[in-house]
């Protein structure tokens, strides 16, 4: 630890930190633009300029080392001078267009400029201007005259989305900042770039004059889509959600959110929005009252339930609803006498449950690895968040080894091994082979130690953090529990974390609440087969969100009676009953993260029209068929009769173990079906902006999965 003195107190920091690093620990603010804590010092805009004993001129706080015995002062008069001499020279070219730039209210520069800026500028020639660029449907250039050259924005793209897209050309007064591999931005983490631009270059296009900042509330929340488990701050005016940013959560999400978390509010204000109840008579949908709704539901399970049996009730339930509203489905189907409940539409295959499966380790610890393989995913478009920790770890050299069905471009340097989904069992019975030569133990299973799998076994066995993770494709294979079971061995003899990534933002919770058979019932294959003849479908479209796809309406042909419980017009084709429920910014709820978290959250607005909160409908509806053990009056009471006050599911609660057996059977198998990364659920697929991003127009010309 190195000790110095700063504005005249005493602070200890790690030998190495710089000046800004003992600032931020003494709680001293020190004006800046370029550096961010997440990104490489820069030291290119200089308003950090501090005063140094013994310096001969103003040091840059960034970038100046701290030594034993140091004395800064950054509210000097030197520090000040230098500070404004800075302040005047950025000012120089920058437009005067404060009260209609969108970064008005939020402005770095701003906010310094009253601070350390002149009254008048000294500035009399030409000033430049720097042309609009079009990069995509979610960033805007259109005043990048206003841009200070931080370069935050192309550090953003090199360091944390991996993929350097903006870059900064021409010299002196003519540099700009500019695309430089492409005409547009691509990120799934380009938003991003919105948030720490320090002044209004870059903003955000679907946000742009929608709103005042002063003007918007600003309420906490949590991402219904992957399984990270973002931390939001939803931004909202006049009850309509108008624009998402991060929270930070160090744990979580740190700073950053994925595109699909940012810009997939657009959904919430769309056309497709359902708003009252509707019926299906004579083949012409009528809107209805909720009354009338209910009873007609009710009365249409009792005569099903009379007339086949309880076991004739099913409910496909969608693993992005709430810990509340899937136990609820689950209590009401059970309730009723069946067990035909499921949130595994896109499985491929359905073993009895043994256990919560879950990323088995914390997610902050994605970025300390020094070894993983993934298998089965496309790490990048799957799940963004997890993918820029991964880079982080290699960027600190972490091996990553992929087995995928094609290589994927995941941004970060890594070794993949190209093996069709058919043989993904074998190309780990490979690994095991090779781990069990390199250990001198028995194979789990006959597999050959090729090179790739030695390369493999041996970044396994070295170093101390290390991880097995299986993607959604691995999850959602027909040998599933085979290709868990190598990878329980392969973790056993390597001693590596294993698990998996988690399709959905609430796919642990959907485990954890029992939305899945127990007792025999019908999986989701099934019942999309048409095996049952009564139908809750809730908060999920199983043309979009099942293996079945568009095939799903023949097969519920025969079923009586379909209830579709989603907040859009969807389902039409094959439902008797739509269901208005609240997306999650309507309701209150909690997802479990793929680490097990328990996050609750807050409506952020009053429900659109006769939209009702799904957990109401179901508990409501379970008290009009005289089910007991359901009379809750609130989330928060269906949580605690759940989960109790805990605020991370235990030990004892979550695993990863198998007892599968393992026996490799190679020959065809059909791909598994994972939904792309605008495509993963009815938010993002109704959101204009992301539905015009390159992801998004890839996925249509390939199908919807991908």
């Amino acid at each position: 630890m190195v000790e110095i003195e700063l504005d005249g107190q005493k602070v200890e920091v790690a030998e190495g930190s710089m000046v800004m690093h003992a600032a931020e620990k003494a709680n001293v603010y020190i004006p800046h633009f370029c550096y961010h804590k997440k990104l490489s010092i820069a030291a290119n805009c200089r308003m950090c300029l501090v005063d140094v004993e013994k310096a001969p001129k103003p040091m840059p706080a960034c970038a100046t080392p701290v030594t034993q015995g140091m004395i800064v002062r950054t509210k000097s008069d030197k520090a000040l001078k230098a500070q404004q001499s800075v302040m005047e020279f950025l000012l120089i070219n920058h437009p005067l267009d404060c009260p209609i730039c969108d970064q008005g209210g939020e402005c770095q520069l701003q906010d310094l400029a009253v601070g350390y800026g002149a009254s008048a500028s000294r500035y009399g020639e030409e000033k430049r201007v720097v042309l609009r660029k079009d990069i995509g449907p979610l960033i805007s250039t259109e005043e990048m005259t206003r841009c200070i050259h931080c370069t935050r924005c192309v550090r953003f793209g090199q360091e944390i989305g991996g993929d350097m897209e903006l870059g900064m050309v021409n010299r002196g007064e003519h540099s700009e900042i500019t695309t430089v591999k492409g005409d547009t931005v691509d990120s799934e983490l380009s938003g991003n770039m919105i948030d720490i631009c320090p002044v209004g270059a870059l903003t955000s296009r679907p946000f742009r004059y929608s709103a005042r900042t002063w003007e918007l509330s600003r309420r906490k929340s949590i991402s219904p889509h992957d399984s990270t488990g973002a931390n939001l701050i939803v931004q909202v005016k006049n009850h309509r959600v108008m624009r998402v940013v991060p929270l930070e959560n160090e744990a979580v999400n740190e700073c950053w959110i994925a595109d699909r978390d940012r810009f997939s509010y657009e959904a919430l204000n769309g056309e497709d929005r359902l708003t009252r109840p509707m019926l299906k008579q004579g083949g012409q949908w009528q809107e209805v009252d909720w009354q009338t709704a209910l009873e007609y539901v009710a009365n249409g399970l009792k005569c099903v339930r009379d007339k086949h049996g309880a076991s004739a009730i099913g409910a496909l339930v969608s693993p992005h609803s709430t810990l509340e509203e899937l136990y609820l489905a689950g209590a009401l189907v059970r309730g009723l006498g069946s067990d035909n409940i499921d949130h595994r539409l896109r499985h491929a295959e359905f073993a009895a449950p043994e256990g919560v499966r879950w990323l088995g380790m914390p997610i902050a610890a994605l970025s300390g690895l020094q070894s993983v393989l993934v298998l089965g995913s496309n790490l990048r478009k799957d799940h963004p968040l997890f993918a820029q920790r991964i880079r982080q770890a290699a960027r600190k050299g972490c091996t990553v080894h992929a087995i995928n069905a094609q290589a994927y471009d995941w941004a970060l340097p890594a070794t993949h091994s190209v093996v069709s989904h058919a043989d993904w069992a074998q190309a780990l019975a490979d690994v095991a082979a090779a781990v069990a030569q390199e250990k001198g133990v028995a194979a789990p299973a006959q597999g050959q130690a090729s090179e790739e799998a030695v390369a493999i076994a041996r970044a396994l066995l070295s170093g101390d953090s290390k991880a097995i993770l299986l993607g959604n494709a691995a999850a959602h294979h027909t040998q599933a529990s085979i290709l868990l079971a190598l990878a329980q061995w392969i973790a056993g003899q390597t001693g590596a974390a294993f698990g998996y990534l988690t399709e959905a933002a609430n796919t642990v919770g959907a485990q954890f609440v029992g939305a899945q058979p127990r007792q025999g019932g019908l999986n989701a294959a099934q019942m999309l087969e048409g095996q049952v003849k009564a139908l809750f479908l809730l908060n999920t479209e199983p043309a979009f969100d099942s293996v079945a796809g568009a095939k799903v309406a023949q097969g519920l042909a025969d079923v009586d009676m379909v209830v579709t419980l989603s907040p859009f017009k969807t389902n039409m084709e094959f439902s008797d009953v739509l269901l208005p429920i609240a997306p999650f910014t309507e309701t209150s709820g909690s997802f479990v993260n793929a680490e097990g978290r328990v996050q609750s959250f807050h409506a952020v607005v009053r429900p659109l029209g006769e939209t009702r909160p799904a957990w109401k409908v179901l508990r409501v509806l379970a008290n009009i068929m005289g089910l007991e053990g359901v009379d809750f009056n609130s989330s928060q009471d269906v949580l605690t009769h759940v989960v109790g006050s805990a605020t991370q599911l235990g030990a004892e609660q979550l695993s990863n173990a198998t007892g599968a057996a393992i026996t490799v059977a190679r020959g065809p198998a059909a791909a598994p079906v994972v939904a792309s990364i605008y495509q993963l659920d009815g938010l993002v697929r109704r959101a204009p902006a992301l539905q015009q991003t390159a992801d998004a127009r890839r996925a249509r010309e390939e199908g919807a999965a991908a």
